[in-house]
């Protein structure tokens, strides 16, 4: 398999696969998730059941085109619907999750339910997200931006290994994964850049495979080879990541906005750690955004066919 460098090529794969992955969306009563169930429906690579109040839900015109491909369950209290969806996909009923319209904080209660959730216990619950910039020459992955406000040695490891399975689904064979910071030293003032030490250490013994992990590196260093030049270092990364890992919440949350702002890149993203892929998108993100994040989860959730 060829690496997959854009979304446009992430759609062509997906048509080449020739199924549908089924999607349940919870309360997917806007536009911008509207356009995206559209889109995906006529892109041939998912069906939806769509549950939430279907008194909203079928006035779509997406409903009524694709009658074999889409399907709704009828429920107005938005927390019964998450918990709906999640059974469904406990069931074996849908292979991926979706948020709509609902608050981020309900869709999770559902998904962390210890008895009747997605995520298995003992699992690093993160997220993991990909962008196509266009001054950059293929996909960016970087985590995590949304989660885990301060991680620790051992999540920091667990948001490896999950770029790493996601690089191998997107036909990435040897990722380049660059830990970032504001600056290439290690220093017992920044404990982050303590883990990277350990996590080189336990790259360069071969624990995470056929996989290069190199830092602290800031951003230009892991993304321009003339940055690393002129300042002398010599990183095996080359300025040519795959991969961003950033220290904290802050950081990675500032780069994502900062990035899709001012350099209008296109992303999209996943909770990672649950069973199923689950797509969770900022209520303003575009209907294209949400279509990237659908056309993730689908790739992922192949991994399952």
């Amino acid at each position: 398999m060829q690496p997959i460098r854009t979304f446009q090529q992430l759609t062509d794969h997906l048509q080449s696969l020739n199924r549908r992955q089924r999607i349940a969306v919870v309360c997917a009563n806007d536009p911008n998730t509207e356009y995206a169930i559209a889109r995906a429906l006529e892109e041939g690579i998912a069906e939806f059941l769509m549950i939430g109040n279907s008194a909203i839900l079928e006035k779509y015109s997406t409903l009524k085109r694709y009658p074999d491909y889409v399907r709704t369950i009828h429920v107005e209290d938005p927390d019964e619907a998450a918990r709906q969806a999640v059974r469904i996909v406990r069931e074996g009923g849908a292979d991926i999750l979706m948020k709509g319209i609902i608050n981020t904080d309900n869709l999770l209660h559902a998904i962390l339910d210890k008895e009747k959730g997605l995520l298995p216990r003992g699992k690093v619950l993160t997220h993991l997200a990909v962008m196509q910039i266009p001054t950059y020459h293929k996909l960016l992955f970087f985590s995590d931006a949304a989660v885990i406000p301060r991680p620790t040695l051992q999540q920091r490891i667990e948001m490896i290994w999950y770029a790493i399975h996601t690089c191998r689904r997107f036909g990435i064979e040897h990722p380049r994964i660059a830990l970032i910071h504001c600056t290439e030293k290690v220093s017992a003032k920044f404990p982050h850049s303590l883990d990277y030490v350990n996590i080189v250490e336990l790259a360069e013994a071969g624990e995470f495979g056929d996989v290069i992990i190199d830092g602290p590196l800031d951003v230009k260093t892991a993304c321009e080879k003339t940055s690393g030049d002129i300042k002398g270092i010599a990183s095996p990364i080359g300025g040519d990541a795959d991969v961003l890992i950033f220290p904290n919440i802050e950081s990675g949350n500032a780069f994502y906005k900062a990035v899709s702002l001012f350099s209008h890149a296109d992303m999209a993203g996943l909770l990672q750690g649950p069973t199923c892929p689950v797509i969770l998108p900022s209520r303003s993100d575009s209907g294209l955004s949400k279509y990237y994040n659908i056309a993730m989860a689908c790739l992922m959730a192949s991994d399952k066919c």
